[in-house]
């Protein structure tokens, strides 16, 4: 088996030819009664598609990286990867560092908890524990604006208060790798400009940061490079503006 080599000192992130294969039924099922009676007379088939296709590059610590392409590119797929959710049906990846991901809307969360309590469930996903959380939870809350509503259940909150609340959780653990895929594009004008001037703090302090968004005015302001995926490959990547005018012209309209 070959061994992988290690990550310098300025990468935090490499993929090497990583790819991610799903499998679904190519027939619904209605009941899972169902799906396991057929399942075991050998009755189900799959279709299987690759999500994520051969895909390499690596992120160098402190940089602001952007990932662009059309819905179902690979995205969210990739930033999985990364994020240690999945794991690469073939090819490595390798990360250096504390990753704290917001990886799409609601994630990590329960809606019947409350927000104090979903606080502290996120806390303990990303390793702190419920004292290191205790001494964080009035600048959380303080941030994300939300006292009024902190011991009502999440299901009643809004979508902008539930990415309110993700946000000011995942970038008050100090994070060596920020990962966000598009939760700021939830959420009033006001809360995007605080979430972006906090971004640019993680910034300023060295840390890596990964972001998906459809907003290119966005990326191009805030990411110095960017990845451009279509259909799980890899199309282009480099400096912002040269990826973003590419993708621009691939487009129909």
């Amino acid at each position: 088996m070959e061994t992988a080599i290690p990550l310098n000192n300025n990468e935090v992130i490499r993929l090497e030819n990583a790819s991610v294969r799903y499998r679904v039924p190519n027939e619904r099922v209605s009941t899972f009664k169902e799906y396991v009676i057929r399942l075991v007379q050998g009755k189900i088939k799959y279709n299987s598609f690759l999500a994520l296709d051969n895909v390499s590059f690596n992120v160098n610590k402190g940089q602001v990286f952007g990932l662009i392409g059309p819905n179902g590119a690979g995205k969210s797929t990739l930033l999985k990867l990364i994020a240690r959710v999945l794991r690469p049906t073939e090819g490595r990846v390798l990360v250096k560092g504390r990753v704290a991901p917001l990886l799409e809307f609601g994630a990590g969360f329960h809606p019947e908890l409350t927000g104090r309590e979903n606080v502290y469930l996120n806390g303990a996903m990303l390793g702190f524990t419920q004292e290191e959380m205790a001494a964080k939870f009035d600048d959380i809350v303080e941030f994300a604006e939300l006292w009024d509503f902190i011991d009502a259940p999440l299901r009643t909150y809004s979508s902008g208060m539930w990415a309110r609340l993700g946000f000011s959780v995942a970038t008050d653990v100090d994070p060596e790798i920020l990962i966000i895929d598009e939760v700021l594009s939830v959420g009033d004008e006001a809360f995007q400009r605080k979430s972006t001037e906090r971004i640019n703090q993680f910034r300023d302090r060295g840390a890596t940061i990964l972001l998906v968004s459809h907003n290119m005015a966005q990326i191009e302001e805030m990411c110095q490079h960017a990845a451009w995926l279509d259909q799980g490959k890899l199309e282009a990547i480099g400096e912002t503006p040269v990826v973003i005018a590419a993708y621009r012209e691939s487009q129909p309209y």
